[in-house]
């Protein structure tokens, strides 16, 4: 027989039991020499299978009961992390719902962890040979020094300054990555305050001008004076510094780079726009990401620390804005920024 179901092992115990009673009275009739001994086992045999069927399956259904009770309340609680005392009319069916939502919940979260893994592997492997272009050329410099080029005045000279800029790019690395954490970690607050974007802009570009006049790159300052925006100034500022950096390490000579805005609601719209060589599109969903290069070892060598997109998207949300890129490969690259207006 079958015992996969309560109804089926409830019959065997039935049948055992109409048996037994059967038995202990054809026994007991033989003993005492009673020769209608079949009658109780007519009447009592019947009567006491049912009823035994009846109680056995009402025990069963009780104790699957129990446990799938305790299984469901085990799982609503581990899903929702409070205590339940849930009651259910359909219990396997709410089991095999909590079941599934469960394993949903779960494979999003094994997703998520192994985007995060992967991430952290990338993350760590650009930080390792972002640092270590630095490190080995200061090392080469000072080598060289130390195998003699320290007595000539001109030689030393000249690979101590060097050594001295592999220092300083070190410096910004570090700079840049203390920052992004404090941006990240929510220890950077910001100061909003009534914020002129048209000076704000002015300040970053004099910030800039001797690097971009060695580019013979233009930088124009198109915002009407009165732009206001509820910001941090000096956050705001190095937003533009880095995209105003951005755009004269990747502009070409005589090239040109605009601001301007419009106002969108409650909000403004900063567009900073430049004739550069653009971007190609497969690079555009990852310009922001730490450490992400376009250009790989052209931005290395204009000294950069690969992370100023990613702060300037940090400062920018912290904001309560958004940033988004727009670029067309040989005509150039435009960041819209929006940022709450100052009312």
């Amino acid at each position: 027989m079958d015992l996969r179901t309560p109804h089926r092992i409830a019959l065997l115990i039935a049948v055992c039991s109409a048996l037994a009673v059967a038995l202990g009275f054809a026994a007991f009739g033989r003993f005492h020499g009673l020769s209608h001994a079949w009658l109780p086992f007519a009447i009592l045999g019947p009567v006491t299978g049912a009823a035994t069927y009846v109680i056995a399956v009402l025990l069963i259904r009780r104790f699957v009961q129990d446990r799938v009770d305790l299984i469901h309340r085990t799982i609503h609680e581990a899903r929702t992390g409070t205590s339940s005392t849930v009651q259910d009319l359909d219990p396997l069916g709410r089991v095999n719902e909590e079941v599934v939502a469960w394993a949903d919940s779960k494979r999003t979260e094994i997703t998520e962890l192994k985007e995060r893994e992967r991430f952290r592997r990338e993350f760590m492997g650009n930080l390792a040979h972002e640092l270590r272009t630095p490190i080995f050329s200061i090392q080469g410099y000072i080598l060289t020094l130390l195998d003699g080029g320290l007595e000539d005045v001109r030689v030393n000279r000249d690979f101590l300054e060097r050594a001295n800029n592999g220092v300083e790019r070190l410096i910004r690395i570090v700079e840049d990555l203390d920052m992004i954490t404090e941006l990240e970690s929510g220890v950077m607050a910001m100061a909003p305050a009534c914020t002129d974007l048209e000076r704000t802009v002015d300040e970053a570009i004099e910030s800039l001008e001797m690097l971009a006049r060695e580019k013979k790159l233009i930088l124009r300052n198109d915002l009407d004076e009165g732009t206001l925006v509820l910001g941090d100034h000096d956050r705001l500022l190095q937003v533009f510094v880095n995209l105003f950096n951005n755009a004269v390490n990747y502009g070409h000579e005589g090239g040109l780079c605009t601001v301007r805005s419009f106002v969108v609601g409650d909000h403004v719209r900063v567009e900073v726009a430049d004739n550069g060589s653009g971007i190609a599109p497969e690079h555009l969903t990852r310009l922001f990401e730490r450490f992400y290069r376009v250009g790989k070892s052209r931005s290395r060598n204009e000294g950069g620390s690969g992370l100023g997109l990613a702060i300037v998207k940090h400062i920018v949300e912290s904001h309560g804005g958004t940033i988004t890129v727009d670029s067309t490969e040989g005509k150039g690259t435009t960041f819209a920024i929006t940022l709450p207006k100052y009312k």
